[in-house]
This record gives structure tokens, sequence and C-alpha cells, in this order.
């Protein structure tokens, strides 16, 4: 029988070449974790816990850390989030080193009056209870091509349970919004905007379509018969297309379009 005789330098030879490596390989990675290390400004982490930390999105980032990193690189403005409002901008300011203007203070309103009993549909819709998966099917069950689908993406997106569905569409409470914006962003029909909190008066209607085309299709839309225009003393309001808009840098709030308004779509806000 033949027996291998295996010295001890044998095994350790190679142990401490490796041993010797790790601790080399170790150290340059050391060094090359400090020489380039990316230095991350103080402020950002001090506009962050500025911020409401709500994540809502609607300043346009994935986030409030994100938004932050974005003023102090001077991509987004000291202002954009309308979720902190007054007191958040300034200190953001204070931060910055600069004076800043808060945003005029804004509010949610969703422009459809088709709820339950005034849109008519086109076929019943069975599926996921998401506004994006029904917006593939056809564009949704109501046969106006811009009005809600009652099924609650913008819900979903609020982060100050500010809207709710009620009687088969999206409703905002006032009380509640922010006017982030974040339920604009996620709407695929785009009929929620965002209008200044001072405003008393908005068009609840969206419809593109010709005036005889929306009577067909929804008991409640706008159909762009220039009453309202005609009755505005001061030229807020116009028919663009086929559906009313309100200019609220000219609107006194009179209320003169909504008492002349044949389908009460021009509505007083609450």
């Amino acid at each position: 029988m033949l027996f291998l005789m295996i010295k001890p330098t044998d095994v350790a030879v190679p142990i401490l070449i490796f041993a010797g490596m790790g601790i080399l390989f170790g150290a340059l990675l050391a060094v090359a974790a400090r020489v380039f290390a990316v230095k991350k400004d103080a402020r950002v982490e001090q506009i962050a816990e500025a911020l409401p930390n709500a994540n809502c999105g609607g300043c346009g980032y994935s986030g409030c850390a994100a938004f932050a990193e974005a003023v102090v690189r001077g991509e987004a403005p000291a202002n954009g989030c309308r979720a902190g409002g007054a007191a958040c901008a300034a200190k953001i300011g204070e931060i910055l080193g600069v004076e800043v203007t808060a945003a005029a203070p804004m509010r949610a309103i969703v422009r459809c009056s088709g709820g339950a009993g005034h849109a008519n549909l086109k076929y019943r819709y069975e599926g996921a209870v998401d506004c994006l998966a029904a917006e593939r099917m056809s564009g949704g069950d109501k046969m106006c091509a811009t009005g809600c689908m009652g099924l609650g993406a913008c819900v979903a997106a609020c982060r100050y349970d500010a809207l709710h569905i009620v009687d088969g569409q999206a409703v905002v409470d006032a009380d509640k919004c922010t006017g982030c914006g974040a339920c604009a962003s996620i709407c695929p029909k785009h009929l929620i905007e965002l209008i200044p909190t001072e405003a008393k008066y908005c068009v609840m209607c969206r419809s593109p379509e010709p005036g005889a085309l929306t009577r067909k299709q929804c008991s409640a839309g706008c159909i762009g018969c220039h009453l309202c225009e005609k009755q505005c003393p001061t030229g807020a309001i116009t028919v663009i297309g086929c559906i009313a808009a309100i200019d609220y840098a000219k609107c006194t709030s009179c209320g003169a379009c909504a008492a002349k308004c044949p389908r009460k779509i021009i509505r007083e806000l609450k």
C-alpha cells in the first residue's frame, strides 16, 4: 500500500496565501469606498424631515426623499410640495438659505357629473376593480369616453383619505384635500384637476363631444350651449370646442353662469 505523506507546510502555505489575499483585497475595497464615496448633502435629509412624508407622488417624484434630493440639485422648485403648504415651503427656504414663496393653495375636483342614473353604459364591466384595468377594456363601460369609471384608482392614490366613490363616481372631500395632485396624476381619464382653493364654482364635465351626442351619452353632460358664456360679466367662462371652461383669474364667483346652465353641471363647490 502506498501512503502519501503530506507535510504541514503543504497545507499552511496555500491557506496563508489566500488569507493574505483576502486581507489585501479587503483593504483595497475599503480604500476604494473612501475614495469614490459620494458625499450626501446634509440638506437633503433636513428637507426630507420637513416634508409631510406621505410619499404621495404629487410633486412628480417617487417620494419625499427623491423630491428632497431634486430640490437640493436645483431640479425641483422649493415650493413643489403642495401637500406641505406654506409652512413646508418656508422651512425648505430656511434650509436652503433662500426666500421661498408658497405655491397658491389648490384643491382637486373631479370634473364629471355622470354618476349612477346619469351616464348611459355601452356594456356591463366585470373585471378588476381598477380604473386602469377598465380603461383597457374599450375605455370603460360608459358611453362617454371621458366619464368617471368609479373604480377608485384615485382613491387608492390619495394618502389623505380625501377621495371616495359615491354613487358610482369619485368625489373629493375638500376638507381633507391637500392639493397634492396624486389623484390627478393617476386618473386615466384626466378628469381630476387642481383648481384654486378659494374657487366657488366648477364645470363638472369634460366631454368634448357635440351637444347632440352628449345628450345621448349622459343626462348631466355639458352641451356647449354658450348660455353660461353669455351670462358672465367678466368673461371668465368661455366655451372651448363644446365644453365650458372657467378662468379663475377672472372669476368673481357671482354664480350667474351656474344659475343659467340648463344642465346644472356648473355647480357651487362645498
